[in-house]
């Protein structure tokens, strides 16, 4: 049985870390890949279940909708009952609510499913980050540790895009969601013989009333962006719900400043560097997943490439992530800090998708398409890993799971919000050009094509704006650790430098 933490003491280190990391980078792995890999089985489930185009977007938007606005209830919930617990729990939900949605007979149990699994998800994946959080307290380690999960946070959606086409064309659509069952359950007992019995030293109150406020606040933010998404931008639900969102989040912004027990603390958000973080995975997340969505289109649609040959086409792209994450997390972040490394990986992505805009009907992948991908790869390395790492760094113990949550927030709804922004974009763009370039032949081909091209530019206007802001918010020298810390309570404090508030 895995040792309980006696109460009042500080962390100590974990036995089989590096097995918990693995375990808790897979279940990470599980819960952003499975926000693409149902994209690519879609128009299979959709013949076999015969539902509606319109049911199409319900199928992702279930998901995505529960996940993004319950996330901070989920974070606050881990630090409440327990990191170990809420992940055990988020884990076999996530499961069984796979398992229900590969089984479905018919729409309305699949989307059910998928919210079953977007609520789950919420609890599993702040559990997943603060339990590597508070299990990597070394900075080597904790270096070593982010440089993976950051990695696999941000190549989950193109694997799932390739293990999405891999199980739909080899077996069925619905092992896309019942491969979720097989990696819950590896994770699951390796989870219970490994992970260490975290029970809470100060057990925070649940703000009810500020968990009302950001929960409708995210789900109406989030359905407005969708609801552009398979409607348009002229649709007064969308404004609507937008609108609603704006006024929900500023009351849960006064809220969270006068409660007595917040759900989330102003201490969490005030430091500099984790505000630019929070920025940063923001904007990392709305370029990310909106990219990868149009350049599905792209080699799919203009390219005729099969669903398995697009997955493999964002490899290169995943590997170049993965080799900079590491070097940015154990070398550049260490030796320099965030402010020359992280605005240099936004303007890495933006330089990437600007070399994407002048792909056309006949472009080759290995001199068109490939080497804007390996550059757009490099500047996600050096933003996502190193800036989800910087935004748990020096938090209190009792904030580890709503920080988490927060981050974990910030890259959902911020792909929610690109894959509406981006496919809006693109639709429009291809529209317009249809409209002004009557006669032209494989005029369709063509529109599709400018359509992407906008909505590359508009990415990389997202990365070029995160560069401004990240180099503005970012405090020059490198990030104190909690080793530096002083110990108040038996609760580990960050360090306040000049200037971080």
């Amino acid at each position: 049985m895995p040792p309980t933490s006696p109460p009042g003491a500080p962390e100590p280190h974990t036995p089989h870390r590096w097995l918990a990391l693995a375990v808790i980078s897979l279940a990470q792995l599980m819960v952003v890949l499975d926000a693409t890999i149902v994209n690519i089985a879609l128009p299979s489930a959709q013949r076999d279940l015969q539902f509606s185009n319109d049911g199409r977007q319900w199928v992702i938007t279930s998901y995505t909708l529960a996940f993004g606005s319950l996330l901070l209830l989920g974070g606050r919930l881990a630090d409440l009952f327990g990191r170990r617990r809420t992940f055990l729990i988020g884990l076999v939900g996530f499961g069984v609510a796979s398992a229900l949605g590969g089984a479905a007979g018919g729409f309305t149990s699949l989307v059910g499913a998928r919210a079953v699994q977007g609520a789950f998800g919420a609890l599993l994946a702040p559990s997943a980050l603060s339990l590597l959080t508070t299990t990597f307290t070394d900075p080597r380690e904790r270096s070593r540790a982010f440089g993976v999960f950051g990695a696999l946070a941000g190549s989950g959606g193109a694997i799932g895009l390739l293990l999405g086409g891999v199980l739909t064309e080899h077996l069925s659509w619905r092992w896309t969601l019942y491969v979720n069952v097989v990696i819950a359950a590896f994770a699951v007992i390796c989870g219970l013989a490994i992970l260490r019995r975290h029970r809470p030293n100060e057990r925070p109150r649940l703000d009810l009333p500020g968990t009302t406020l950001v929960g409708a606040g995210l789900f109406c933010l989030v359905y407005g962006f969708s609801n552009a998404d398979t409607e348009s931008w002229s649709d007064r639900r969308c404004w609507g719900f937008l609108l609603a969102s704006g006024v929900l989040l500023a009351c849960f912004v006064l809220r969270e400043s006068r409660a007595p027990h917040p759900l989330l603390p102003p201490r969490v958000v005030r430091d500099r560097n984790r505000a630019a973080s929070f920025v940063s995975v923001f904007i990392a997340g709305s370029g990310m997943f909106g990219v990868f969505l149009i350049l599905t289109y792209y080699l799919q649609r203009t390219l005729h490439y099969s669903p398995v040959t697009t997955g493999l086409a964002f490899l290169p792209m995943v590997g170049a992530l993965m080799l900079v994450a590491q070097l940015s997390t154990n070398v550049l972040i260490p030796g320099m800090g965030p402010k020359p490394v992280v605005p240099t990986g936004m303007g890495l992505a933006a330089a990437g998708l600007v070399w994407l805009t002048p792909l056309g009907l006949h472009s080759g992948y290995v001199a068109h398409v490939l080497p804007p991908l390996l550059v757009l790869g490099a500047g996600l390395g050096l933003v996502l890993p190193s800036a989800m790492s910087l935004a748990t760094l020096g938090v209190l113990p009792r904030d580890q799971g709503v920080a988490s949550a927060t981050v974990n927030t910030m890259q959902q709804v911020g792909g929610s919000i690109g894959t509406a922004l981006f496919n809006t974009t693109a639709a429009t763009a291809t529209a317009d050009y249809a409209k002004t370039h009557r006669g032209r032949p494989d005029l369709l081909a063509h529109a599709e094509v400018h359509g992407y091209t906008t909505a590359y530019w508009r990415a990389a206007g997202f990365f070029a704006a995160g560069l401004l802001v990240t180099v503005l918010l970012y405090r020059r020298g490198r990030p104190r650790d909690l080793a530096a810390g002083r110990t108040t309570g038996g609760q580990v404090e960050a360090i306040d430098e000049p200037g971080s508030h």
